[in-house]
């Protein structure tokens, strides 16, 4: 799994019958390297048809791919046993469900050839083909891991955007994007103090969220928008140039608070009944700052952290996608209705087998 956050790789090892998860095995978190990370940063939002980007981008790729190959074999490695299947997100680029257009930059066949083991890859093509948004895919795993939890409970999983998962009292499932992630956070620290992002929320803890440019930030017309939705890591972008004139914390406070308030805004207008609780994974879960803001807005439930219940929140997604990789094998479906818009359960993915080279 590689995330919009930008923030590196991460890998687990599970094993499951695409239904049930009967145990979690190795999982590592690798950082990019410079170069690459930036490679990504000036890509993002850029089409593979562009012709003077179309070099850039294969190179890319093949680095990007090479990088995740590395990670997969130390892992394959570590566990000992052979895998039967890598789930390969890859990174997505540009995400415009709007005009049915994803693009995620990783190469499945190079990936299945370099490790010799079977990639499944290109998880929302068939979505998005489909008439679906192409996201999220994973809601089904977040049901597996609850499926003993007091129903009905939410899980929010914030990577560089965030997206909520309704699980019901019957075991329903609805799924959709709510709206930015750690994505606009990291942006204003990487262009105001050099940073990769707000360490532990430290920045934001020591300042004040504006209301007024918080307020603006809340009137993007994606919050009127009924689910199902998805959205692209820089739907927000113009909208954030209100943050610019605050100070270096009174700019992450509120682009932190920015997170919260779409959460909470979602969980009121969106989901068919109140959770009983609210499960926070993926980096935001990491925190303290944001998970308070979040306990702060979503005053009488109970929000947990991933951490809290033992779940691993770095590498979650990254269990997420070898999931749908088992489901993928077993035909069965990874979108429904319900979670992207389609008209019935997709089987999602496309099957690389490794060829000798």
């Amino acid at each position: 799994m590689s995330g919009s956050s930008l923030d590196g790789i991460s890998a687990a090892v599970i094993t499951t019958d695409g239904v049930d998860v009967y145990d979690v095995g190795r999982t590592i978190n690798v950082p990019y390297d410079d170069d690459i990370r930036e490679r990504l940063h000036a890509l993002i939002g850029k089409k593979p048809e562009t012709p003077e980007l179309e070099d850039k981008l294969k190179a890319l790729e093949a680095d990007l791919t090479k990088a995740h190959a590395e990670v997969a074999l130390d892992v394959i490695d570590y566990t000992g046993e052979k895998v039967d299947v890598i789930g390969f997100h890859g990174h997505t680029m540009l995400h415009d469900p709007k005009n049915h257009y994803s693009y995620q930059l990783g190469d499945g066949q190079m990936l299945a050839n370099i490790t010799q083991t079977k990639v499944v890859n290109r998880f929302c093509n068939a979505d998005i083909l489909a008439g679906g948004q192409g996201a999220p895919l994973v809601s089904s795993y977040y049901a597996a891991l609850v499926d003993t939890f007091e129903k009905p409970v939410a899980v929010v999983n914030i990577g560089g955007i965030s997206d909520l998962t309704w699980i019901g009292d019957n075991g329903e499932l609805v799924a959709f994007d709510v709206g930015p992630g750690n994505a606009p956070v990291n942006d204003w620290v990487r262009r105001h103090a050099a940073m990769q992002m707000d360490y532990d929320g430290k920045l934001a803890v020591t300042g004040n969220v504006n209301g007024k440019v918080l307020a603006n930030l809340m009137r993007h017309k994606f919050f009127a928008q009924v689910p199902p939705k998805s959205i692209d890591r820089d739907i927000f972008k113009d909208k954030l140039e209100h943050l610019e004139g605050l100070s270096l914390e009174d700019g992450a406070a509120t682009a932190t608070a920015f997170i919260a308030e779409a959460v909470a805004y979602s969980v009121a207008l969106y989901v068919p009944k109140r959770p009983k609780q609210i499960i926070v994974c993926g980096g935001g879960a990491k925190n303290p700052t944001l998970v308070r803001f979040l306990r702060q807005k979503l005053e009488g439930i109970e929000v947990l952290t991933s951490g809290q219940l033992g779940w691993r929140p770095d590498t979650l997604e990254a269990e997420a996608f070898a999931f749908l990789a088992a489901r993928r094998l077993y035909g069965l479906p990874i979108s429904f209705p319900s979670t992207t818009g389609v008209r019935e359960p997709i089987i999602g993915g496309e099957i690389n087998i490794p060829q000798d080279f």
